[in-house]
């Protein structure tokens, strides 16, 4: 196949989300008939609600600094599929992509005309056995696998990781996971098995609880301390106090890399984290702020920031997912914009602007404009802000996805 036939043959299988099917046995047989890929590096799987990617990053640079060959795995992309698969610090390549979707199809289908299975595998399940393949093919050492959702029947669990991170647990897809923090944290632990190093983030107390409990079932001694003293110092190149947590994590994973046999000086450490880079999550790009911040912890923690940078004209693109906490978002971010302007997404879980208005003119302090694509949204922004005002664009990594081209391309006819 070429790339454009792979892609289309992946949105073929259902929307990632909409089309969503939890559970292992059709991952665990596909990586099998594909002679087990997860096996030939190490793997560090990263749970957790908020957080995943950023940590997923900051170790990934990490890795590098070390001049261990990385493969990452993280979701969603927000241009090109291949962003979802890194190499050594790069995308996967179209031509490798495509020829990776070639051989799991075969596989998968081969499968289903065995009766192995009884359908072919998720979208979600194809581009995780993809990735662990490109990842062996490209001879990297260490795979660090972002969890799509929750954990326990999540693809990435059957790569069955040596080294498993939990990053801050919140309220977020309750509709899979469960209504109660505690249900979700349940989901979330189940990828500490035994024998693996464990590493957890600073819980709520009722996720803590869970995770803790999680970890004594399987008798693992799980690391609940922030880094060393010596990393007080560090300066970390993702913004957002939130990213001190993270970073804690990926300290924590490095460390645990070091334990089984991986020569990372805390100089790389610190190097890595300097220089660790996360598209979409509090993206600096000229007078526009990225950051796909789809539920309310995130966007209590984008709200953190925008208080702390101080005062000056605000305007907010908004956009977001129908089945999010729409509400509680709102309230969060909404009265602090000057300027808020609504915007469609092309998805089909989108909130439609209808749907967001109502809190838009109840909540904002300033003006509230309903747009009716990303492009007119960022026109209107741009028109309505002042030079020494922000816009930021928030609410859904998809909203991030179909904007952060237009402003990169601004941003290169003013260089």
């Amino acid at each position: 196949m070429q790339f454009d036939e792979a892609v289309q043959y992946l949105l073929g299988l259902g929307h990632e989300t909409l089309a969503i099917k939890l559970g292992l046995r059709n991952t665990e047989l596909l990586l099998q008939a594909l002679d087990n890929p997860e096996c030939a590096f190490t793997v560090v799987q990263i749970a957790g609600t908020n957080g995943k990617g950023s940590t997923a990053a900051m170790l990934d640079s990490i890795c590098r600094a070390a001049g261990i060959k990385t493969g990452l795995y993280t979701s969603p992309h927000l241009v090109s599929i291949t962003e979802r698969i890194r190499i050594a610090g790069q995308d996967i390549t179209p031509a490798d992509f495509a020829r990776h979707v070639t051989t799991v199809r075969a596989v998968a289908e081969d499968l289903v005309a065995r009766k192995e299975i009884e359908a072919l595998p998720t979208f979600f399940e194809h581009v995780t056995a993809i990735a662990l393949l490109a990842f062996r093919e490209a001879g990297v050492a260490v795979a660090i696998l972002e969890t799509g959702l929750g954990g326990r029947l999540d693809a990435t669990t059957a790569a069955k990781a040596t080294i498993v991170g939990i990053t801050p647990i919140a309220m977020d897809h309750e509709e899979y996971l469960g209504p109660t923090l505690t249900s979700i944290a349940r989901e979330k632990a189940a990828v500490i098995r035994p024998s693996v190093t464990a590493v957890i983030a600073a819980q709520p107390p009722e996720a803590l609880e869970v995770l803790l409990k999680r970890c004594a079932e399987v008798s693992v001694q799980p690391s609940l301390e922030p880094g060393r003293d010596f990393y007080k110092n560090v300066s970390l190149s993702l913004r957002g106090a939130h990213q001190i947590e993270n970073a804690s994590v990926a300290i924590r994973l490095a460390e645990a890399l070091r334990l089984h046999g991986f020569a990372i000086s805390n100089e790389q450490i610190g190097l890595g984290l300097a220089t660790a880079t996360h598209p979409g999550r509090l993206e600096l790009i000229g007078p526009f702020l990225l950051d796909g911040a789809h539920n309310p912890a995130g966007a209590q923690a984008l709200r953190d920031y925008l208080d702390e940078s101080g005062p000056r004209p605000l305007t907010l693109i908004f956009g977001a997912m129908r089945d999010k906490k729409l509400d509680q978002i709102a309230k969060i971010l909404f009265p602090i914009a000057d300027c808020l302007i609504l915007a469609p997404i092309d998805n089909p879980r989108s909130a439609t602007v209808d749907t967001l208005a109502p809190l838009g003119h109840s909540l904002a302090r300033g003006l509230t404009i309903e747009t009716t694509s990303s492009t007119e949204a960022v026109r209107t922004a741009i028109a309505q802000t002042p030079k020494d005002g922000l816009i930021c664009v928030t609410g859904s990594l998809y909203l991030i996805g179909e904007i952060r081209p237009m402003i990169l391309n601004l941003a290169e006819k003013t260089v």
